[in-house]
């Protein structure tokens, strides 16, 4: 009943946690989950073609050229990350999950089509933009259509299936550029043509999915709100046979009228959670410098310390890949049933004693090219899932009308910390061709694990199992 034209009280929240889980989930899981699987197919693709681009078989670019262009999708995603994040908070998280993706899939078409270096860098810039953009808009939607208590796992295996791409780009990039079956100055282009495929495809499925009715009560829409939930009710009702449980016997009044922007944003994050702000930026740096500074040089790593062909180097990828995205899709469900605080800073801390241990082993040359690779699937079971986690934490500790530019925010520090400054750093490392040297680099990445893990000890949330309404009350709600 409303109390006012722009106050309305309603259960829709309690309703949507409170449905068991079903084929409309899994929809919405494979939909918008997507993303993570073009973020890793993307990063992969280019991390293989590298001496493809600077032959003649390729733009014939510089290393320093190439390195750069990576660069540029980083800053792009970073930038995109702000922008679209923004605009998924104040436009909805339907259209901008429709937009970024479609900006994606032109992006990354237009890559296949480069004809020089500053073509190849701008494009790749663009589909940056376009995979932030959907890190701020997807991480919002899953969180806000997902029940409560299932959204640890659902959460933490989407993230987790960024290795899915990561496996997908492996396994394409032999018969694409070695020649044998496909010219390498063609296969290079189609394998971003695969990227621009597989988001046409996703594209249908997302046209499908609704608005998320949370963010439509803060907006005023309830009618909106209330049919697609009534929808998804019926559809689960007849999937199932059986009758909905009845929602928890609570309800919330809405102020539509409460406008909302960028500022309150900056509010939430620096004055009214600063605690939870400290604990995301520690999780998403520290998880972001560990992956940059072991997987986007391991490839350096196996040819400079233990003689593996450039060619082969996407063979040691393949159990990495599947190391972590196992580690998601095995842990998730624990994030649930024994709680944020406990998986979180376990998952961290073990991972930096793993990479500590490995360090000890290839100080002492006990390690092969197989054993490291194995070495570094164990460690990253954890770390997967504990760097899953960090992305879970910051898209549902903050208030619903924040939620999308807070994830943007935490995501471009992270992505520019670990993304921008540990390569650099580890190629630099690599380069001395002293392992003492890389070793040092690997002991401090394994101590920002460990203290990742001690700060969500001290500042974690417990978050598991409640409505997003409880772990952080919407701006828009009625006093």
């Amino acid at each position: 009943m409303a109390a006012s034209p722009s106050h309305v009280t309603t259960d829709i929240p309690f309703r949507l946690d409170r449905l068991p889980w079903a084929r409309w989930h899994w929809i919405i899981v494979i939909g918008l989950g997507i993303t993570w699987i073009l973020d890793g197919l993307e990063v992969t693709i280019v991390g293989t073609i590298g001496p493809t681009l600077t032959s003649k078989n390729g733009l014939g670019l510089s290393d320093e050229q190439a390195t750069a262009a990576g660069t540029t999708y980083l800053i792009g995603a970073c930038i995109g990350a702000l922008v679209f994040g923004y605009l998924t908070d104040k436009l909805g998280r339907k259209k901008l999950f429709l937009i970024t993706l479609t900006w994606y899939l032109v992006s990354t078409l237009l890559t296949a089509f480069a004809w020089d270096f500053w073509s190849f860098a701008i494009f790749r810039a663009l589909a940056g933009a376009g995979i932030g953009g959907e890190y701020s808009a997807v991480n919002s939607a899953i969180d806000e259509l997902i029940p409560s208590a299932r959204r640890g796992v659902a959460d933490i295996a989407i993230n987790g299936s960024w290795w899915v791409g990561t496996l997908i780009g492996s396994l394409v990039s032999v018969p694409l550029l070695d020649g044998r079956f496909i010219a390498p100055s063609l296969g290079w282009r189609l394998a971003f043509g695969l990227g621009a495929f597989l988001a046409i495809a996703v594209l249908a499925v997302r046209r499908g999915i609704p608005e998320s009715p949370r963010w439509l009560l803060t907006h005023g829409r309830h009618d909106e709100a209330e049919s697609i939930v009534t929808g998804i009710e019926h559809e689960i009702e007849r999937e199932t046979r059986a009758q909905l449980p009845p929602p928890v016997d609570r309800k919330l009044t809405f102020d539509a009228s409460r406008k909302h922007g960028m500022l309150d944003t900056v509010i939430a994050m620096a004055k009214t959670y600063p605690r939870r702000t400290v604990l995301v930026m520690t999780l998403m740096i520290t998880q972001a410098f560990l992956y940059n500074a072991v997987f986007f040089t391991q490839g350096l790593t196996l040819t400079t310390f233990f003689g593996v062909a450039p060619g082969d180097v996407g063979l040691y990828i393949i159990p990495f890949a599947i190391g972590n995205f196992a580690g998601a899709l095995i842990l998730g469900h624990f994030f649930d049933v024994v709680g944020r605080k406990i998986m979180i800073s376990g998952c961290y801390i073990v991972s930096g004693m793993l990479l500590i241990a490995t360090t000890v082993l290839f100080l002492h040359h006990d390690l092969t090219a197989t054993s490291i690779a194995l070495c570094w699937s164990a460690m990253f079971f954890f770390a997967s899932a504990g760097a899953s986690a960090a992305y879970l934490t910051v898209s549902e500790i903050f208030p619903l009308e924040t939620r999308a530019a807070a994830i943007a925010v935490v995501y471009a520090v992270g992505t520019l910390v670990g993304g921008a400054v540990a390569p650099l750093v580890y190629g630099h490392l690599i380069a001395s061709h002293r392992p003492e040297m890389l070793a040092a680099g690997w002991l401090f990445g394994a101590a920002l694990m460990i203290a990742g893990g001690l700060v969500e000890i001290v500042l974690g949330v417990d978050a598991e199992r409640k409505s997003l309404e409880d772990i952080a009350a919407p701006l828009t709600l009625a006093l």
